[in-house]
């Protein structure tokens, strides 16, 4: 139970374990990075070749228009997808360790 509190996405409950499946803030952010930038880069060059007399505030108005839906909806789900996937994959491909394997290696 969490007091009815809810936890931030990477917050550990009280036995320090964060809720499976939920990538980390710093992952959230570097997904978020790695969607907004090249996004963010081809706008400039697209509104560039047309709206070279706009007002800077206009041309940051269109471009945040159509790079934020684009990276919240379709980016940053799919890239957080794929890194879970990715995640499950690196820890099935890992040889379980069991208390019982640890506990038999000694040094002669």
């Amino acid at each position: 139970m969490h007091d009815g509190q809810a936890l931030a996405a990477d917050e550990p409950d009280r036995s320090h374990h964060r809720v499976p499946g939920v990538a980390s803030v710093h992952t959230r952010a570097l997904v978020t990075w790695i969607s907004i930038f090249p996004l963010v880069t081809t706008g400039m060059a697209i509104l560039a070749l047309f709206a070279d007399g706009w007002p800077p505030i206009l041309r940051a108005l269109v471009l945040t228009l159509v790079v934020v839906p684009l990276a919240v909806y379709v980016l940053v789900p799919n890239l957080l997808r794929l890194e879970l996937a990715l995640r499950a994959r690196v820890m099935r491909s890992r040889p379980r360790r069991t208390a019982d394997s640890s506990s038999n290696e000694q040094a002669p």
